[in-house]
């Protein structure tokens, strides 16, 4: 039986996909739950695996192509198994189709009573199908045959007039905005066909002769990007951010950070400045419950545990993966959690499960020298910290200059639900064990 391979929704945020690979070609065997193609979500590279055994019998989306939710990848059927109804719903000869350099069924001629038939070439896959959902769906029964009405011959074209060039309905569009005719640009497309490619490459060519712009490197968005740029108007614009900076002395804290790793332990895990933190922000999250919240329209949501993200920088974004239930480990635990946590992310193989719903979250850029700055929220969440470096400076300490370690935190809040005196109150807690961190328990 025919299954399909789907664009499914991999991620909470996810609304479109990247084919990063396909790990098997047209014609190869395929067993039920054996990964097939490798795909870019905003978060994560994912493999999607089939629902079906057979051969992978057609590929509808190259490699590097984006495409929503919900869109056919490829079928997976029996060698000999009729497969083009699921085809012809998902429109595979369409203009996506082509602008992925994959080819599409032969079209079927005309008939009468076509136009009354139409609507099933855009049909889309069944609502809720997920990654290769169940197989051909069932032929929709025949409309009612259209009488065939004579009409005069069309007046043959006169012989001045050229061929429309092959062009996909994107590029065209394209051409359109930008002023260029197609007919002039060489196509790279299936047979000659012009595609977006040649669109952007004639407009380069266009821009530099003219000297309109500078010359440059278009460099497409990726998935991360893409949600990264959708995601932050909608947290800094509709939530009502303030700040609320402190500056922590760090002497207690690194001599803890010391005295442990120097101890002999068999697991080899080092604690870090930012476990500390970790640590330091559950612990003062379970005595003010009040910060520990997220905003839900018509109700606060207080969370019963500490979740807490950890912003971790890649090459092309940021992403967050969560410690949970953070308020009930030891320091070494959240260490080793936490370094496999980073490393699966850098890796970008992180589950959904893992950097989704932080109710708290550490964004640390003491590591590239930054003393102080503000972090935007990530919700459900109603705060983020911003960690700056620990520096040397000169304080005054019981009436004398001393040359102390210190670091400058920001706690950014949502005023929905966090009010000044909240966070401040939160703020003085989190300072108050950094500074004395026998008030942890490891």
């Amino acid at each position: 039986m025919a299954t399909r391979i789907v664009m499914a929704k991999l991620s909470p945020t996810m609304e479109e996909g990247r084919i990063l690979r396909w790990m098997k070609q047209e014609g190869e065997p395929v067993q039920m739950g054996e990964p097939v193609v490798e795909v870019e979500t905003d978060k994560a590279n994912m493999e999607v695996q089939a629902m079906g055994a057979g051969a992978l019998r057609k590929i509808l989306v190259a490699e590097g192509e984006t495409v929503p939710t919900g869109a056919l990848l490829g079928v997976v059927a029996e060698p000999d198994e009729d497969i083009e109804a699921i085809l012809s719903e998902a429109g595979a000869g369409s203009a996506g189709a082509a602008e992925a350099g994959v080819a599409g069924p032969p079209k079927p001629a005309p008939r009468e009573g076509a136009a009354a038939r139409a609507g099933g070439a855009d049909s889309k896959p069944a609502a809720g199908a997920g990654v290769g959902a169940a197989g051909a769906p069932q032929a929709a029964p025949a409309a009612p045959t259209a009488t065939a009405v004579a009409e005069p011959a069309a007046p043959p074209a006169a012989p001045s007039r050229k061929a429309r060039p092959r062009a996909s309905p994107l590029a065209r569009r394209l051409a359109a905005e930008s002023g260029l005719e197609v007919a002039a640009i060489a196509g790279t497309g299936p047979g000659g066909r012009v595609v977006k490619r040649d669109i952007e490459a004639a407009l380069r060519e266009s821009a530099e002769v003219a000297g309109a712009e500078p010359p440059y490197e278009r460099v497409e968005l990726t998935q991360i990007r893409k949600t990264i740029a959708r995601r932050m108007p909608e947290s800094l614009g509709p939530i009502p951010h303030y700040y609320l900076t402190t500056e922590v002395d760090m002497e207690r804290a690194l001599m803890l950070r010391e005295e442990l790793n120097a101890e002999e332990d068999e697991s080899g895990v080092r604690i870090s400045v930012n476990d500390i933190l970790v640590k330091v922000a559950a612990q003062a999250l379970v005595l003010h419950p009040e910060v520990n919240v997220g905003f839900a329209g018509d109700h606060i949501r207080r969370y019963t545990r500490a979740d807490i993200g950890i912003a971790v920088a890649l090459d092309d974004g940021l992403i967050t993966p969560v410690l949970r239930n953070a308020q009930a480990k030891g320091l070494r635990q959240i260490a080793e959690e936490s370094r496999v946590l980073i490393e699966r992310a850098r890796a970008r193989r992180l589950t959904p499960e893992e950097y989704s719903n932080a109710t708290f979250t550490i964004s640390n850029l003491g590591m590239f020298e930054i003393d102080e700055f503000t972090a935007v929220i990530n919700p459900p969440g109603a705060t983020i910290l911003a960690v700056g470096a620990v520096r040397e400076k000169p304080v005054v300490v019981e009436g004398e200059i001393e040359v102390r370690k210190r670091m400058r935190v920001t706690l950014s809040c949502d005023h929905r639900v966090v009010d000044g005196a909240t966070g401040a109150r939160f703020l003085q807690t989190f300072r108050k064990m950094l500074e004395n961190p026998l008030y942890l328990a490891f």
